[in-house]
């Protein structure tokens, strides 16, 4: 039985994250400075082969909150770009066709399929993106992104809807495509300590090209900044095109990952 306050489902409505972990959400700092401290460390993931990376945003920020994760991946040998639309105030249905024209000049510039990095909202538009251009995207990878089950359970949704015009429940069928499979590699990765985003509403369904990883004791803030968190998504863009492997939850941060078998249990 889950704890009261965790965001478990009541009467088959999702709840959003409790108060406590929304305040825990501080602990973002120490997880950007743990990987700067641990940056030999992250330094040993695989390298990349040189392909675009486009990072995307998570709501209310800015290509700034990306710039450490893009920097990572620079130094791994891709070609990571920022999204260059400001900040992220939200409209899925708004921002459709800029960030596909976006995604255009990438993958025109390099000749290569690009992949695609978002953090919570920038996420849910990264698997749209995959929707709408798989010619042109290579793999997808979420972070803390809620895109599956009911995704009002979030201590943003109200916000959102404010900044965006736009409503939750509206485009219900277009928000059952992107919580669908991908016609490209998918990885999500969550963690259940999430403080803005119900962890439930980050859940794909795994299959062999799709994949749900686990970070115990990280934030929704500083998701994009965990060490783990990058090693994982450092592990998934290094991966051949056209190829799909389960992620190796060993190597210097095992002990941050939750077992393969735990990841969609409830």
């Amino acid at each position: 039985m889950s704890a009261a306050g965790d965001g478990a489902p009541d009467a088959g409505r999702l709840r959003p994250p409790a108060l406590g972990l929304l305040l825990a959400e501080a602990r973002g700092l120490l997880e950007f400075n743990a990987s700067l401290l641990l940056s030999p460390l992250l330094m040993r993931a695989p390298r990349g082969d040189g392909h675009p990376v486009l990072a995307l945003p998570g709501f209310l920020a800015s290509d700034l909150s990306m710039a450490p994760l893009r920097r990572y991946l620079s130094e791994l040998g891709y070609e990571a770009h920022a999204w260059r639309m400001g900040r992220n105030l939200g409209g899925l249905a708004r921002m459709r066709e800029a960030l596909r024209v976006r995604l255009a000049e990438i993958h025109a510039a390099s000749g290569r399929k690009v992949s695609l990095v978002g953090w919570s909202l920038g996420g849910v538009y990264a698997r749209d993106l995959a929707l709408q251009a798989p010619e042109m995207v290579r793999n997808v990878v979420t972070l803390g992104s809620p895109f599956a089950n009911d995704v009002r359970a979030t201590n943003a949704t109200a916000l959102y809807e404010m900044m965006s015009g736009e409503r939750v429940e509206d485009m219900a069928e277009l928000r059952a495509a992107i919580a669908g499979e991908l016609p490209v590699p998918a990885t999500s990765i969550y963690s259940r300590t999430d403080g803005i985003v119900n962890w439930r509403t980050c859940l794909l369904q795994p299959s062999e090209r799709a994949e749900n990883i686990e970070v115990h004791l990280a934030s929704h803030i500083g998701l994009g900044v965990n060490p783990a968190a990058l090693w994982a998504v450092a592990d998934r863009l290094a991966q051949p095109e056209g190829e799909f492997w389960p992620f190796d939850r060993g190597g210097p941060f095992a002990i941050a990952y939750a077992p393969q078998d735990r990841a969609v249990s409830v």
